[in-house]
């Protein structure tokens, strides 16, 4: 059951990123990737937000837990799950892995991206 709430959620998630992205691509244009930052952004607030109020709050079924925030934010962004472990590391004190992760996500991720682009084109 867990894993078609992640399905859906995911679904639901992905089409809602197309969506903002295109709306933010007609309004802003594509000189800067207005609508990824904004996706990217919003993601991490809700993560945020929502981790915090689905367990503490409201408690709600590990399944709808799951839906929503490995679903619906996943599929929206995995940005979004990025910030939250990182802010989960400085919370707990573990700030030089927390610098770590930001380093070597945001650099490994845009070596990985280079590295792809640039087989694409080799090929």
């Amino acid at each position: 059951m867990i894993l078609l709430g992640v399905a859906i959620g995911g679904a639901i998630g992905s089409v809602l990123r197309y969506m903002i992205h295109t709306q933010s691509t007609q309004w802003f244009g594509n000189s800067f990737p207005y609508g990824t930052l904004l996706i990217n952004v919003v993601g991490s607030l809700l993560i945020g937000f929502l981790s915090y109020t689905l367990i503490e709050r409201i408690s709600v079924s590990e399944e709808v837990r799951f839906a929503v925030l490995v679903g619906v934010l996943g599929g929206f962004t995995t940005f979004s799950t990025f910030s939250l472990e990182t802010l989960n590391l400085i919370l707990q004190g573990h700030f030089i892995s927390a610098v770590g992760n930001v380093l070597l996500s945001v650099s490994a991720c845009l070596f990985a991206c280079f590295l792809g682009l640039s087989l694409a084109r080799a090929i």
